[in-house]
Parts: C-alpha cells; structure tokens; sequence
C-alpha cells in the first residue's frame, strides 16, 4: 500500500481531529523529506511543528550525532540522496555539513512555527543546496525570505525561552532523535518511520497487540561496559 492510499485508510478510520507533536532540527535531511510529504498525513492531524535543538537531544541521551561517525556520515548522506530518488522529492545537499541551526530555529520560533516559512527554509538547504555556515549564508537566506529584521526576531529572550521549552518537552516525552512525531504518547522517529504512524493512525490498538507489547518490554540482556 502506498503511503497515499493508507492517508487515506487511517482518515476514514478517524472523524475526530488528532493531535501530533512533530519535533525538528534544520540541520537533518530526513527531516526536510519527511516535511515535504505531509500533504499525504490525514487532513484530520492537526500537526504541531517543534523546532528543536538536535545537539541537545545528544548531550541529554550521551550520543554522537550521525555526522561525528564518520562512516555513519557517509552513510546519512547516501541515504538521503536515496530516499530524495526513491520519494521524487528534490534534493541538493549543502557544501557543509553540519551547520549551527540556532539563528534558523529561533526565527521559526519568532514567526510562530508556520508551516511556509518553515518549509522554506528547509527547501532553501536541502533543495537548493544553499551553505548555511558563515554570516553572510544567514544574511542572503533572511533576504530570500524576504524577513529584514530577523537578527531583532531572533535576539529576544521569549523566543530564546521558547526554544528551550520546546526542547525539555521532547525529552520528557522521550525524542532522542529527528525527526520526530508524538502522537498519543507514541514516538514515531525518522522519516522512513511515516508509514508506521499512518498504520497506527489507521489501527490505534497496533501497538498493544500482545505480541508488539512483548517486544516492547524485553529484559536486558547485557549492559556494554563503557
């Protein structure tokens, strides 16, 4: 079944409106390919876009970021270009990777998460493939999105609080990586993870399934000595 046609299944399987936690770093591709196929979610998931700060999702769980392992990096790279292909979405990577994300998540803070705006930026890194690391990168993307006092924006203290907030709430609910959804309490993580929360949306009692909540509770077996 294609993701399309189970949008459509997991719709007709729900008349109320559901609410859905979407959590956020500008610096992941899959997060960019994962944006670009919300139009195939159920009309009836009202989507709160997150922005947040990847960096410290590592700090708080202890790992390292795909893009500090370097055959991991290789591999993240690969992928995405993969699933670009695979998906029909355009992709470009940016000359350099990873990038400081905070000016870019502050202003998606600032203009109250909107969906456009955050949209755009994303399509200007990963579709246009624009760099994103030095002063003037920010200055020309501010100018594409045609937003002249972004530096104000971004320097107020709410928005620097909001994005803190934003950040605690996924790691309370759980969000060790990005892209994530929350919804019903349930972590849906990475972009190749959109077709299991259309089959939860389509089939909510999925995840108690005996055999799904015997894997969910397994014992350890063995704890790595770091």
């Amino acid at each position: 079944m294609t993701i399309e046609n189970m949008a459509i299944t997991s719709a007709t399987k729900h008349s109320s409106t559901l609410q859905a936690d979407w959590y956020f770093d500008f610096n992941s591709p899959y997060a960019y390919l994962q944006l670009e196929q919300f139009d195939c979610l159920p009309s009836n998931l009202e989507i709160h876009l997150r922005p947040i700060v990847f960096g410290a999702l590592l700090g708080h769980w202890e790992h390292k970021g795909p893009a500090e392992i370097p055959e991991k990096r290789k591999h993240t790279y690969r992928y995405s270009q993969f699933r670009a292909e695979q998906l029909g979405i355009p992709f470009r990577m940016p000359p350099a990777h990873p990038f400081n994300p905070m000016p870019m998540l502050r202003l998606a803070i600032a203009m109250n998460s909107e969906k456009a705006l955050i949209q755009k930026i994303f399509r200007y890194i990963w579709q246009a493939g624009n760099s994103m690391t030095t002063a003037e990168d920010w200055q020309n993307l501010c100018a594409h999105l045609d937003i002249k006092n972004a530096d104000e924006l971004i320097s107020q203290e709410e928005v620097k609080l909001q994005l803190r907030a934003n950040t605690d709430r996924a790691i309370a609910q759980g969000v060790f990586g990005i892209p994530t959804f929350v919804v019903d309490g349930q972590l849906f993580w990475g972009e190749d993870a959109t077709a299991m929360l259309l089959h939860h949306l389509a089939h909510p009692n999925w995840l108690e399934s005996q055999e799904v909540q015997r894997i969910s509770n397994l014992p350890v077996g063995i704890v790595r000595k770091i």
